[in-house]
Order: structure tokens, then C-alpha cells, then sequence
């Protein structure tokens, strides 16, 4: 009896625990099918810091605050309350715009090296700015262009959705907006969802895919969207219906998918179906074609899923024609089971994609297809910064706070690289930082051991901060570390024996001059005495050598000014200095407010490049302008500063400074400097074209050149006082300081008189004196002695009247000089605008579009600084003058400055509330793009 008990107890007992085994399991299955671990997912310009739950999908989105670069880019709008409706989701409602900055980005960490991530990005208009003015911009993943999002195209109220899957090389990924002179980028959200590693295997390390549209046939409802939970990736499945051709059947029984199935479509798309009305005919899909306008042409991958539904009925085959010609035969759907046909091989070269699918003529019943897939594909080979260096200058922001442009990848693209840096590029590795100069950055605290990380720099400088504490004995360990420049801190402490032992055999110049607590011998260093013999050793050696290498620079000095009769006399023997562990007094010069990245040459260098000041081709306020040569054959222009010249040392420092830190197309760009003694020379890109006031008098320029040069100019313009950080005023716009390159393109030069506005303020700069040429300056200006960006934008105004009429700023007809704006006022007022245009153009111009240019200039040459239009604003009243130019001329005007007409992906309606409509989903055309030219793959 009592084994009895026992037995009964046991066999509770194991039942018990099997029920809490089973309970265990349930809930980790529950935790599974609920885990979202993984997923990031950001409404851009959400305020605070609290997340909210989105009703729809019931994942958790999060500010971006904390995902932002550099956190104070941008700004939070929401959009207009004209285009908020009960039904729009969350996402959209308000946007992050970056007014600043040519290049802005996101950084989402915490991910996994090599796997595959599915990222998108949402953009609603909704004229959050009041301008009614979508713009279009680009969509970078890393270093690799993703698509350019052209909201243009769109309604206010439309919606751009870019959605792509892409393998990370990293544990994180950018995704970088970058302005490119067509409006201010803006995004409303960012998601990003890991996928197995096995699913879309055409996805690999140097190839994304970026969708087109993704389809889900059968719905009855055309708000029934499935995305997540359904589809634990959170793919978006847009309802597609076409009541008068299709006939739907469906399903309540779980669709499965096969083992390794290569994109496990979710059960809920693949319970419903299409098929024929008429039995005997096909199931046809189209999709176009779409241009690309920059990069590789554009290839497409197609993926087709197929389950049968409906059980019994007999044999269901068919085939499917792409084109009129057979991509794949006899295909059979399982009942129940997921199936899909898809591309392996981009297709490309098409314009149209006409798809039929086709019962085979054994086939019982007709075809079928439940959802589709398309994607274009994007290159991923573009390779960012060295890992280590990246996690190095990030940490190194992070510490210092730095303000710069320092967003995205520090080295690539060249055009973006970070303020300070100089890269290295070779072609069978990541480029490398090879240069940091971080001088007059306002740098407090100790050294960052973080600058001991970049392998690769040979060149580091840190002057004139307030760094404090010792020097770290790990910068020693940098093997290629040639140059380390600690010149006025309060550094403390000895100098590291790894350092000094650099110094001795001579593969380190050390410069630390004006750190009063550093010790660097005998008398102000508390060591030991045989510390103190060593430092001595090491100091003494190279003083030795410096006395010698002054011995033997001086000799040689005197030697070449006996010989060099054809240089100007009046220009003294430089005084050149070499800095070694102890300091040199006199070389102030050196050290001065400089903060150039560029390449620094010396006066014999510039002797050799323009073969001793052979060729003159220009002549301004500096001086001459010579034509030279690079070793590597590059021709340059280099801008001698005369001893004559009233542009003194001071104007020389702020031309070489602004050019070390802006970065556009439209300016034109400096290559190099030399400040060897009395000697100041700028190196600058070579201009073929000379300048923009030579082609008007020439009277060669159409049209249609003309206002793309207008237009270019006003980017280069835009960027300064929207791109650079604080803002700069240029203070000498006019068509000599406008170059153009052999292609006609324009850019913006002469910068020895830009001024930086107040950084409190942001909207006037500080000046003691009117600077500018007459005709061109801002009469508000001259009054008040403080210019402002508008300044630039009167004479920015000038400049276009003459591009209009042809005529100078000044005009000295009888009886009386008068200004050209006076004069086209005069004009314009009669409706003479004919009367107006440059003659030299024989007419052949679209009257609309030269008197919008010539309003435009009106506009911007307003006495009142507050009635002129900002640069943004002419920016964008240009491209209408070049559409309406463009359009007399088929296009032809100029050249294409952002893609066609793209209206975006065709999950527009991702982030709509389940009671929503959408448009796209009424359409019978199945809208999409091309296939692959060695055929499908099947299951």
C-alpha cells in the first residue's frame, strides 16, 4: 500500500514537471516569435528621448537624437498640419532636415560583421518648410551610393520609401544624406532588420539589392499591408488587386516553407493567390525601365513565389515568357508549400519588361502566382576607411567634441574627407589616415590614446590647444610618424625615451615649443643623473645637426641668389628654418594661425613647377598668376603674392585657410601653399577657361551656358553660407573671381577677403573696412560696414545682369554713368526684354526663362538686404529658368543636374494605419523591373 502511495506521488510529480517543461517551452517559443532583437528603428526628428510603440506594428520606435553623427546636425520640423491625417503613421509626421553640411549621416551600431541587414529609409515632404520645393538628394549606405531620392516628383504629401539589402562589413553601418545643390536633404524614418544569412542569396559582399517594389497578390482589401509580426524580417507586402482581369483564391491553411528556403515568404502572403478570369488566358505584369543618372546602369533580379492553395483538381503547370521569349518551363506550385523562382543574374539593356505566365498544354488548370519581388541592384565595392583608423577618429571626435565636418567616412569620398585629414589610397587595401592636423581646434584635456591607434599617420598636429598632461609614450610605437607638432599647450612632464630615441637617429621631427611645464633638459626635469646624461645625448645631436644643416642652407642660399638674375630683386632670401627637439627662435611664421591640410612646397619648388615664373596668365589685387606643372605632369595655377601687393600676409592667411576646409564643386579647390620666408604663393587647380568676365566680353557664351554657369556659381555661393560651419560671406562676387574649367564649368575663386559671420549671431561679420569692387558692393554694406550673406547675394545679382545683357556693372553711356541694375530697371519697366538681352545671343533664348533670370537679379540687387532672396532661393529659381530654357531646346540647355523624373520605390505606403487606401495598389500594371541574362533559379 504505502509502494502504492509512493508510485502515485512519483507519477504526479513527472507529470508535473512535464507540464512546467512544456509551459518553459511554450514561453521560449513565445519570446521567439515575439523577439525583435535586432531591429532599430528611428523616427527621424521625433523630439526627446522617450520612445512610443507604433500601433500598427507594434515595434518600438526611437528618436534619432542618439543616432546622429554629429547630435547637433540638423533640425526637427513637423510637417504641415494641412497634410496630417488621422490615418498617417506616426513616422511621418514630423522630419530631421540638414540645412548644413554637404554631407550628413546616421550611424546604427551593435551589428554583426558579415551579416546581412535590410535597411529603409522614409521621406514625406509634406512641406515641412513652408517652401513648397521638394528636394532631390542622395542616399548613401557607407561609402556606396544607395539611390538618389527625388521627392520632386512627388506630391507634397507623397512618399519616398528606399529599401535595400546589403551585406556589413563593420559592427555598423552609416547611412548618409548628402546635399547636392538641389534643396535641403530631410528624412522622416530609418529602420534597419537583420536576415539570415542564407535568405536573398544574391546579396554578397560587393553586391546589394535595392527594392523596386515587393507585391502580394490576392488581397480582397487594399489596405491589407503585411509586414511585421507576419513577416518576421518586417518586409513590407503591398496589396495589389485588378477585380476585372484576376479571379482570387485563398487559403486559411498555414503556407510552409520548405527547408533552407531562400526567402521564406510569410504564410499570410502566400494564403492568397491570382489567377485568370478566363481560364484560358495568362497572367500578364509589366514593369519600365528607369534611367539612372549617375553611376552603373541600373540591373534588375525578379523573385516569384508560387504556392497552390487549392487542393485536388488535377494537374497546375505553366511556364513563364519574359519578353516573348521562355525564361522558365513546367514549373508546378506544391500545395501548401512556398515555392519561388527567382533571378540570379542582373538583366539590363531593357526598357519594358512584359511578363506572361502561361499554362503548359497539359496543364489541367491555370496559372497562379501569390507575390513577387524585384529589386535593381547597387554596387558595394566601394571600400571605406581602415577599420582601426575609423574606431580611432570616431573616439577621437567623441573626446574632443569636435565641430568640424567630420561625418561619415573620414577618408572617402575624397570630396567628403573630414576637415584636417590626409588619406592614403591604394587600390589593393583600405585607404589609411595618414596626416592629422587638429591645430587651433580648441582642444582641451590630455592627449587621446586613440591617436596611437593610426597606424598608418606620419604627420600629427596638435598645436596651439590647451592639451594638458603628459606626452604618451605610445605615440613612439607609430611606425610611420615622421612629423609630431605639440607646439603651445600646457603639456607637463618629460618627454617619452621612445620619442627621443626617434629624434636621435633622425626619423622624428619633434616640435614643441611653448609648453612652460614640459621638461626637455637638465635644468627643468627632476630625474635621475643618468636620465639627465641621456636627455642630454639626445637634445645635443640634433642641435649639432641643426647648427650643421644652417652652416650648409646658408651657403646655398647665397649661391642661388648670385645666380638667379631673372627673379624680381626686391624679393629677399627666405628665411627657412628646420624645427628640432629643442626650439628656434624666428620661426614664428611657421607656427602662424595656419591650418592647412594641403601640400606645403617651397619657393625652389614653385620655381621648378612654373619653370622659373615662365608663363604669366593672370594678374590681380595679389598678384601675378603663373602657369605650372606637378611631378606627376598635373597642370596647376600658382598665385605669387607681389612685394608690392596691397593683399598682405593677413589676406594670404585667410585664402589658405578657408580653402584647407571647404569642399564643393563649385569652388574652386587649392592644391598647395608656400610660406617660405617673404615668399606667399598659392597652388590651385588649373582653370583652362580663364574667367567668366573674359567670355562675356567675348560674346561667345549661349543661353543656355549661361545660366548653368549662374547656376553653378550660386551653388559654389549656397555652400558657404549654408555648407561651412560658421558661415562664410565671400565679400568679392564678381565675374573675374568666377573660373571656368575646360567643360565650361564654374567655380567660385579668390577668397583673400571672405569672412566668417559672428558665431553668436550667424547673420552679420565683424569688419572695420569696406572691402569689395565697385559696381559690385552691397549698398547696405557700404553703410553699415557689416556684410552679410545677402552681401554676396547683391553681388551675385550683378553678376547675372551681366550675364543677361552682357553688359559691365557700371555702364558710362550718356549722359550720365549709371549702374546696370538701373539700367535693366528702366528697361524691364517698359516690358523691353528684348531690349535687355545680350544682342550676342541672336535671340536664340527662351523669352521666359531670360526674364525670370533677369527678375531674379532684380530680386537680389534690392537696396533692402531683408527683400533679397537667400542663395537657396536662387539656387532654386535658377533650375526653373533651365527648365524653361531646356525646354525650347529639347533638353539640350545644359547638362542634366539630377536624375529624371523618379517618383521613388513602390512601398510609398509603408507606414500607413491598416484602414488606409493606397493608390499604387489600384493599379492592374504591375509596375517593376528586369530580369537576369542566364535564367532563373528555381524551388
Amino acid at each position: 500500500m504505502r509502494q502504492s502511495k509512493l508510485r502515485a506521488v512519483a507519477a504526479m510529480a513527472t507529470r508535473w514537471l512535464l507540464l512546467l517543461c512544456l509551459a518553459l517551452a511554450q514561453a521560449a517559443t513565445a519570446a521567439t516569435d515575439d523577439d525583435t532583437g535586432g531591429f532599430i528603428s528611428i523616427d527621424c526628428g521625433f523630439p526627446g528621448t522617450t520612445s512610443y510603440v507604433d500601433d500598427a506594428t507594434t515595434l518600438s520606435y526611437a528618436p534619432d537624437a542618439a543616432f546622429i553623427t554629429d547630435a547637433a546636425a540638423g533640425e526637427n520640423y513637423n510637417v504641415s498640419a494641412a497634410h496630417v491625417t488621422p490615418e498617417l503613421a506616426r513616422i511621418y509626421r514630423d522630419v530631421r532636415s540638414f540645412a548644413d553640411g554637404a554631407r550628413n549621416c546616421y550611424t546604427l551600431r551593435s551589428l554583426s560583421v558579415g551579416l546581412k541587414y535590410l535597411l529603409r529609409a522614409s521621406f514625406m515632404y509634406g512641406d515641412y518648410d513652408g517652401l513648397n520645393r521638394p528636394p532631390v538628394f542622395d542616399l548613401y549606405i557607407g561609402v556606396n551610393l544607395w539611390k538618389t531620392v527625388n521627392t520632386s516628383s512627388e506630391p507634397p504629401d507623397g512618399r519616398v520609401v528606399a529599401e535595400a539589402i546589403v551585406v556589413v562589413p563593420d559592427d555598423f553601418v552609416q547611412v548618409c544624406l548628402v546635399n547636392t545643390g538641389s534643396g535641403t536633404p530631410f528624412i522622416s524614418g530609418l529602420e534597419l532588420r537583420p536576415l539570415k544569412s542564407s535568405i536573398y542569396p544574391q546579396v554578397n559582399a560587393t553586391q546589394g539589392l535595392v527594392l523596386l517594389a515587393r507585391r502580394n497578390f490576392g488581397p480582397t482589401d487594399s489596405t491589407d499591408i503585411v509586414r511585421y509580426p507576419h513577416d518576421p524580417y518586417d518586409r513590407i507586402w503591398i496589396p495589389i488587386i485588378d477585380v476585372t482581369d484576376w479571379t482570387v483564391i485563398s487559403t486559411i491553411e498555414t503556407v510552409e516553407n520548405e527547408y533552407k528556403d531562400l526567402f521564406e515568404a510569410p504564410s499570410k502572403v502566400m494564403q492568397t493567390a491570382i489567377t485568370p478570369r478566363d481560364t484560358a488566358n495568362s497572367i500578364n505584369l509589366h514593369w519600365d525601365s528607369k534611367l539612372q543618372s549617375k553611376g552603373p546602369s541600373l540591373g534588375y533580379i525578379p523573385v516569384f513565389h508560387f504556392s497552390d492553395v487549392l487542393q485536388g483538381g488535377g494537374l497546375r503547370q505553366f511556364n513563364i515568357n519574359i519578353n516573348d521569349k521562355l525564361w522558365y518551363q513546367d514549373y508546378t506550385p506544391k500545395h501548401l508549400y512556398s515555392g519561388y523562382i527567382f533571378g540570379t543574374n542582373p538583366y539590363t539593356n531593357q526598357i519594358q519588361y512584359n511578363v506572361s505566365i502561361v499554362k503548359t498544354a497539359t496543364s489541367m488548370l491555370p496559372p497562379i502566382i501569390n507575390a513577387a519581388e524585384v529589386f535593381t541592384v547597387i554596387s558595394t565595392t566601394n571600400v571605406g576607411t581602415d577599420s582601426e583608423d575609423v574606431s580611432a577618429m570616431m573616439a577621437i571626435k567623441a573626446k574632443y567634441q569636435v565641430k568640424k565636418n567630420w561625418m561619415g567616412d573620414p577618408c572617402v569620398a575624397e570630396t567628403f574627407r573630414w576637415d584636417g585629414l590626409t588619406c592614403s589610397y591604394a587600390i589593393s587595401s583600405p585607404p589609411k589616415i595618414t596626416g592629422v592636423n587638429m591645430s587651433f581646434s580648441g582642444l582641451n584635456g590630455d592627449i587621446s590614446s586613440a591617436f596611437a591607434n593610426l597606424k598608418a599617420v606620419q604627420s600629427l598636429d596638435l598645436s596651439h590647444n590647451n592639451l594638458t598632461g603628459s606626452i604618451p609614450s605610445a605615440l613612439s610605437q607609430l611606425p610611420s610618424l615622421t612629423t609630431l607638432d605639440l607646439t603651445g599647450n600646457q603639456l607637463s612632464g618629460s618627454i617619452p625615451p621612445g620619442l627621443l630615441k626617434k629624434i636621435q637617429d633622425g626619423s622624428l621631427n619633434l616640435i614643441y615649443a611653448d609648453n612652460p611645464n614640459l621638461c626637455t633638459n637638465e635644468d627643468s626635469c627632476q630625474t635621475t643623473k643618468g636620465n639627465k646624461s641621456k636627455l642630454a645625448i639626445y637634445v645635443a645631436v640634433p642641435m649639432a645637426l641643426v647648427v650643421v644643416a644652417l652652416t650648409v642652407l646658408l651657403c646655398c642660399l647665397l649661391l642661388r641668389r648670385n645666380k638667379r638674375g631673372s627673379v624680381d630683386v626686391s624679393m629677399k632670401p627666405r628665411d627657412k628654418t628646420s624645427m628640432s627637439l629643442a626650439p628656434i627662435a624666428g620661426d614664428e611664421h611657421r607656427r602662424s594661425s595656419l591650418q592647412l591640410e594641403n601640400r606645403r612646397f617651397t619657393y625652389e619648388d614653385l620655381e621648378m613647377m612654373t619653370n622659373n615664373f615662365q608663363r604669366v596668365i593672370g594678374r590681380g589685387g595679389f598678384g601675378y598668376v603663373y602657369e605650372g606643372f606637378l611631378e606627376d605632369g598635373t597642370q596647376v595655377a600658382v598665385k605669387m603674392r607681389s612685394q608690392s601687393s596691397n593683399q598682405g600676409a593677413k589676406e594670404f592667411l585667410t585664402e589658405a585657410q578657408i580653402l584647407t576646409r571647404i569642399h564643393h564643386k563649385n569652388l574652386v579647390s587649392m592644391i598647395g601653399y608656400c610660406k617660405d620666408g617673404v615668399y606667399m604663393a598659392l597652388v590651385y587647380e588649373y582653370m583652362s577657361e580663364g574667367s567668366l568676365q573674359e567670355h562675356i566680353a567675348g560674346k561667345h557664351l549661349t543661353w543656355g551656358q549661361r545660366l548653368r554657369i549662374a547656376l553653378e556659381s550660386a551653388q559654389g555661393l549656397e555652400y558657404l553660407h549654408k555648407g561651412c560651419n560658421p558661415p562664410l560671406i565671400h565679400r568679392d562676387v564678381k565675374t573675374s573671381n568666377i573660373l571656368l574649367n575646360a567643360k565650361l564649368e564654374a567655380k567660385v575663386a579668390d577668397f583673400g577677403l571672405s569672412k566668417a559671420l559672428d558665431r553668436d549671431i550667424y547673420t552679420h561679420a565683424s569688419t572695420n573696412r569696406l572691402v569689395g569692387t565697385p559696381g559690385y558692393v552691397d549698398p547696405e554694406y557700404h553703410a553699415t560696414m557689416q556684410p552679410t550673406t545677402k552681401s554676396d547675394v547683391y553681388s551675385f545679382g550683378v553678376v547675372l545682369l551681366e550675364l543677361v545683357t552682357g553688359r559691365l556693372p557700371i555702364l558710362h553711356d550718356p549722359p550720365q554713368p549709371t549702374s546696370v541694375i538701373q539700367w535693366t530697371r528702366q528697361h524691364l519697366a517698359r516690358g523691353d526684354i528684348e531690349g535687355v538681352v545680350d544682342a550676342s545671343m541672336g535671340g536664340n533664348h527662351d523669352v521666359n526663362s531670360v526674364w525670370k533670370a533677369a527678375e531674379v537679379a532684380l530680386q537680389c540687387t534690392e537696396q533692402a538686404s531683408a527683400q533679397r532672396p537667400a542663395m537657396t532661393d536662387v539656387v532654386a529659381q535658377l533650375l526653373e529658368c533651365l527648365d524653361l530654357e531646356k525646354g525650347r531646346t529639347g533638353g539640350d540647355a545644359s547638362r542634366s543636374f539630377f536624375s529624371d523624373g523618379e517618383s521613388g520605390d513602390t512601398t510609398t505606403n509603408a507606414h500607413v494605419a491598416a484602414n488606409q487606401s493606397t493608390d499604387m495598389s489600384q493599379s492592374s500594371a504591375f509596375e517593376m523591373v528586369p530580369m537576369m541574362a542566364t535564367g532563373p533559379a528555381t524551388r
